[in-house]
């Protein structure tokens, strides 16, 4: 199965210690403005999304949702998100954590994006 988003092992640690302070989360790629184009790291539901977003997947058990339009631009993309040193965006969670989650990215194959186009 292709996965439309993936978390690195450092992102993955990040998520579980803003888990355990913060209960279930949720993702949402931000399309820019004053929170750059980061993955934004909300408790579950805080943000609220509807018909405009898109449910990429999960990452360490949380959704990762991003919107319709910016998914027109990213569909042929695999997302990785991952945790460096440095400060996260204001209205995310990592924010006080001295890391920041980022968005690393890749084409998919034209094999995966057949398996993607299949599966629907």
């Amino acid at each position: 199965m292709v996965e439309r988003v993936l978390a690195t092992d450092a992102a993955l640690e990040l998520i579980e210690r803003l888990t355990r302070q913060h209960g279930p989360l949720m993702f949402h790629q931000s399309g820019g403005c004053c929170d750059g184009s980061a993955p934004m790291c909300y408790p579950d539901g805080e943000f609220k999304t509807g018909g405009s977003d898109v449910r990429l997947g999960e990452i360490g058990g949380c959704p990762v949702y991003m919107a319709a339009d910016q998914f027109e631009y990213w569909k042929h993309t695999q997302l990785i998100i991952d945790a460096v040193p440095g400060r996260g965006a204001g209205f995310s969670l990592e924010a006080p954590e001295g890391l920041r989650f980022l968005t690393r990215s890749r084409v998919f194959t034209d094999a995966e994006t057949d398996a993607l186009a299949a599966s629907g």
